[in-house]
């Protein structure tokens, strides 16, 4: 016959005493396996903020830099239209020999005149806007802002020297709106060692 006599020395767990064994402190591997993740963790974290931080600050020089270029080339293409105006009052005063002005008066000076005070307004109002003419008569050629359109013999100047200029060069900013088309010496001295961004023609 099976006894079935409780055991009386044993002693049923209360519930505080199953509520300290819950909070009792885990063993000591599993602490540092706890403290390990949350370091990762941490660590993990830190360099995801500071990757957002970098990309934040990438993206604002990049945002101030795009809204720079746009103020000063956002009139581009609008400058290099009217480029064709500027060449054409150009040539109008060109047009008119230097003899035929000394003996003018009358209104056919005050139209000559008129186109100068033109030319020179226009010229001002694309400086405003960023936008230079070029003047490279008796400069060192450069091919980063000239087009060599032929050579001109002469042993009196240095060679590669700007002498004569078919077509008025533009920059705005520091970038070529439209290169000067011109003229370069040849047969003359060496010219001197090119500057940055110089160079001889091809």
């Amino acid at each position: 016959m099976t006894d079935k006599t409780p055991d009386l020395d044993r002693t049923p767990e209360s519930p505080l005493d199953m509520a300290a064994n819950d909070l009792a402190p885990p063993a000591e591997g599993a602490d540092a396996d706890r403290l390990a993740k949350a370091e990762a963790e941490r660590d993990e974290m830190k360099d995801r903020l500071l990757r957002t931080l970098a990309d934040m600050e990438n993206l604002r020089r990049r945002t101030e830099r795009e809204v720079a270029d746009a103020r000063t080339y956002g009139v581009t293409a609008f400058a290099r239209d009217t480029l064709n105006v500027a060449d054409n009052l150009r040539r109008a005063l060109e047009s008119v020999p230097a003899e035929a002005r000394a003996g003018m008066d009358g209104a056919l000076k005050a139209l000559v005149d008129g186109v100068e005070l033109t030319e020179r307004d226009l010229l001002k109002t694309l400086e405003r806007h960023g936008v230079r003419r070029l003047e490279p008569k008796g400069q060192r050629f450069d091919p980063n802002h000239h087009q060599a359109m032929f050579e001109i013999p002469d042993a009196t100047v240095p060679n590669g020297t700007v002498m004569q200029v078919v077509q008025a060069g533009y920059v705005i900013g520091d970038r070529v709106l439209r290169p000067a088309m011109v003229g370069v010496a040849k047969g003359g001295p060496k010219a001197a060692a090119p500057e940055a961004g110089g160079g001889q023609p091809q």
